[in-house]
């Protein structure tokens, strides 16, 4: 107890005993009662209201007499408590900066005191660890999972996960299962969830991740759009495809990333018709150049429809890269080389690069101009290189300036868009 406390208790026992003997005077000690004690063959009598206070004073006495005798003790704990805080600041400062040996001997200092003795462990294994001393860490490590079982489990999560051992990760992760895990520790099981495989597991998580604000908005929309990709590249089955994509948000499910998965899966399960009819949703709602090539190299039938639609989609965007390029593949497996060489030269002349020269030298090798598929072959690996790209012969400069005008491009508002 502080001494200023220690005081108020003195005062209030010093005003008690003064009201009480006030009242004692005033009272008949016949009614009262009698105490005796017999000791030593004397006779000590007393009445019992002053019994009870006497006892009461020998009480408080007593109390504040050990409390004077325990001064000493408690005063060298609170001193040893405060150089081993100061210790582990320093440690973690040096830990900061790399000092691992010192920020070692400096944590170790403080690993007796039971409020940040876990803290101090934590940051021993650490230091052990940036020194290269996994006996050393795993030591620190046993101490800790004496101590704080919960941030044992953690920290030996988040280790094994940054050494590729993402199924011991969320083994140690599952030791601390009987507690709930605090938002780190959710956040380390879904980031090792997502490595094993597991990404639907994983995406499960969400929520109680959300809940606990583990991360910032921005950061757990990130997440959620990662682990929702691969959990749809990682569906087994055409039905679990079906749950998956049914149960995310309508929002995530225009996201480029998400619909090119779900897509990919489901022409991977022969399941084609779903693919092209959510591809062909997804576009139409938001123009996507990604997902447009993607329309244009799915392996599947369906070359007419297709081919339509990436025509229906021409009129609204004619200076578009993706389309143009789809278009020449599509009129390529049409049979319709020379409508598809006239495509890519299009799609070059609005920006398309080493995939449109690859398409090209594909073409051109099929129809037989060896020649030309070489100089095709050979612009496309410049292209990849950021190098300029040589000019095929054959195309005069009416061809040119009809590959680089386009009728002018306007948003759903009708204004027109600013080209690059």
């Amino acid at each position: 107890m502080k001494p200023y406390r220690w005081l108020v208790a003195m005062l209030v026992v010093a005003v008690l005993g003064v009201i009480g003997a006030q009242w004692l005077a005033q009272q008949d000690q016949s009614t009262l009662g009698q105490v005796i004690v017999r000791s030593g063959g004397y006779d000590y009598s007393t009445t019992l209201p002053r019994a009870l206070l006497l006892l009461v004073l020998a009480f408080l006495a007593l109390g504040f007499a050990w409390s004077l005798l325990r001064l000493p003790f408690r005063a060298w704990g609170r001193y040893r408590e405060r150089q081993g805080r100061v210790r582990l600041v320093e440690g973690l400062r040096a830990l900061q900066g790399g000092h691992w040996l010192r920020a070692e001997r400096l944590a170790a200092g403080a690993v007796d005191d039971p409020e940040v003795g876990a803290i101090a462990l934590a940051a021993a294994v650490r230091a052990a660890d940036g020194r290269g001393d996994d006996d050393a860490a795993q030591g620190w490590l046993s101490t800790l999972a004496t101590r704080d079982p919960a941030a044992h489990a953690m920290l030996q999560g988040e280790r094994l996960l940054e050494r590729g051992l993402p199924v011991d990760a969320v083994n140690a992760l599952d030791v601390a299962a009987a507690q709930p895990l605090p938002p780190r520790g959710l956040l380390l099981r879904a980031r090792a969830l997502q490595v094993m495989g597991r990404a639907g597991e994983a995406y499960g998580l969400l929520g109680a991740l959300r809940q606990q604000a583990a991360l910032p908005a921005d950061g757990l929309a990130r997440l959620e759009l990662e682990l929702a990709t691969r959990s749809l590249h990682e569906a087994a089955d055409a039905n679990l495809l079906a749950e998956r994509w049914e149960t995310m948000p309508k929002a995530l499910r225009t996201e480029a990333p998400v619909v090119a998965a779900y897509a990919e899966r489901a022409v991977a399960l022969r399941w084609d018709d779903a693919a092209l009819r959510h591809l062909e949703q997804a576009i139409d709602s938001r123009w996507d150049e990604s997902l447009v090539d993607l329309y244009g190299r799915l392996p599947i039938g369906h070359v007419d429809s297709r081919r339509a639609s990436a025509q229906r989609w021409l009129a609204a965007h004619p200076a578009s890269p993706a389309l143009l390029g789809a278009l020449a593949r599509l009129s390529r497996k049409q049979g319709q080389w020379l409508k598809a060489q006239d495509f890519l030269h299009r799609a070059l002349a609005q920006g398309a690069g080493a995939e449109a020269w690859e398409e090209m030298g594909a073409g051109f090798a099929a129809a037989g101009g060896e020649s030309l598929a070489r100089r095709a072959y050979a612009n496309a690996l410049h292209a990849a290189r950021g190098e300029t790209a040589e000019e095929l012969p054959g195309r005069d400069l009416r061809e040119k300036i009809y590959d680089r005008a386009v009728i002018e491009d306007r948003d759903e508002h009708g204004i027109p868009r600013l080209r690059p």
